[in-house]
C-alpha cells in the first residue's frame, strides 16, 4: 500500500499531544546566548508530530565530510562526523514549555538537556531555555495543507534471517517536507562524548560501522512524488530518496503500521508505531491577531508595513 493510501485509508489524530501551531517542519534561525554570542550558520532542523519530535543539526556544507567510506577519512573528519547530531524523541507539552525523553541519538550524552519554553508568533517560534543560558529562533517553513504522519520506528530487520539493522528512530511527513531517524542495531552503552569514543577507536573499522549505523535525513518533495534528501548524518543519502512510499500496510492490532521494502536486493521489514496519520493539517505562517490587535496594524500599516516581508 501506498503511503498516502494508508492515510486515506486509516485515519487517526492521535489524542493530546503538543498543541497545532507546533506541528510542522521548523528551520532555526538563530540561537543566542547568554555571552552576547549568535550563531545563524548552524542548519538546525525541528520536525514536531503529535507526541515526538525529529532534530537534526549540522555544520555549514563546506565543513561537512563528503560521501566516503568511514576507513577513508581522516581523524580530523571523523571528529567532524561524531560532532554531527540526529534524534528523535518523544516530547511531554505543559503550559508553555516543552520537553523531551525516550531518544534514539546518534550522540551518546544529552547535549541539550533543558526543556523549551515556548512561543509562537507569525511563522516565528521562539525557545527559552529556563536557565537563560540561551534563546533560539525558530521560523515555520512554508508548505501547502496536507498530511501530517508520524510513525516512530520499533526496528528494521531482514524478513529471512532475522538479522536487526535498526532499531528505534522514527518517520515524520508534513505537508511538503519529511525526515526520517534510524537508529542504531545496537545502543552503544556510556554517557560520554561520542567525539572521546572516536577518539579511542577510530582505528577499529568493525566499531566505526556499528557507531555510525546511524542516519538521520530530511527532505522536501511530496506524497505524489517522493521526497529527495537535502540534509542527513550520512553525505552518501543526499539526492536520494527519504524513504520508499510503498510496501505499507496497518497491523491488525490498528496500533502499528509494517513497512516491506529491498535494500540491496534482500527483503526486509520495518516495524512501526502509530503516532498520528491525518490527511489534512494545515501549516498556516500566521497566528492571528486579536481584534483590537488587527485594528492597531491597519491603522498603523503605512509605517508597520513599510518594509515587512515573509522571512524564513
Amino acid at each position: 500500500m501506498h503511503l498516502q493510501d494508508l492515510v486515506a485509508r486509516h485515519p487517526h489524530k492521535a489524542v493530546n499531544g503538543v498543541p497545532d501551531w507546533m506541528l510542522g517542519f521548523y528551520k532555526r534561525r538563530a540561537i543566542s546566548f547568554a555571552n552576547g554570542l549568535t550563531d545563524t550558520d548552524t542548519h538546525v532542523c525541528w520536525f514536531q508530530s503529535r507526541h515526538f519530535t525529529i532534530d537534526l543539526r549540522l555544520p555549514l556544507e563546506d565543513r561537512q565530510v563528503p560521501a566516503k567510506p568511514l576507513l577513508a577519512c581522516s581523524a580530523e573528519e571523523l571528529q567532524t562526523l561524531a560532532n554531527y547530531e540526529g534524534w528523535e524523541a518523544l516530547c511531554s507539552w505543559e503550559g508553555e514549555v516543552l520537553s523531551w525523553h525516550t531518544d534514539t541519538s546518534l550522540q551518546l550524552h544529552n547535549r541539550w538537556p533543558e526543556p523549551g519554553v515556548l512561543k509562537r508568533i507569525g511563522n516565528c517560534m521562539i525557545e527559552f531555555a529556563p536557565s537563560g543560558a540561551y534563546v533560539e529562533d525558530w521560523r515555520l517553513l512554508p508548505s501547502a495543507p496536507g498530511v501530517l504522519i508520524g510513525l516512530r520506528l520499533i526496528e528494521e530487520k531482514e524478513l529471512e534471517s532475522g538479522i536487526v539493522h535498526h532499531r528505534g528512530g522514527g518517520l515524520i511527513v508534513c505537508g511538503e517536507h519529511a525526515a526520517m531517524v534510524l537508529g542504531r542495531a545496537d545502543p552503544l552503552v556510556g554517557d560520554v562524548p561520542l567525539r572521546d569514543l572516536v577518539a579511542r577507536n577510530g582505528h577499529d573499522p568493525d566499531w566505526l560501522n556499528r557507531t555510525f549505523n546511524f542516519e538521520t535525513s530530511v527532505a522536501a518533495g511530496s506524497l505524489d512524488h517522493g521526497f529527495n534528501v537535502t540534509l542527513s548524518t550520512c553525505a552518501r543519502r543526499v539526492g536520494q530518496p527519504l524513504v520508499s512510499l510503498e510496501g505499507f500496510e496497518l497491523h491488525a492490532d490498528g496500533k502499528h503500521v509494517m513497512q516491506s521494502l529491498q535494500v540491496d536486493g534482500v527483503a526486509r521489514e520495518r516495524l512501526f508505531v502509530i503516532d498520528t496519520l491525518e490527511p489534512d493539517v494545515s501549516y498556516s505562517q500566521s497566528t492571528g491577531f486579536t481584534p483590537s490587535a488587527e485594528q492597531w496594524f491597519e491603522r498603523e500599516s503605512p509605517t508597520l508595513s513599510r518594509y515587512t516581508r515573509p522571512l524564513v
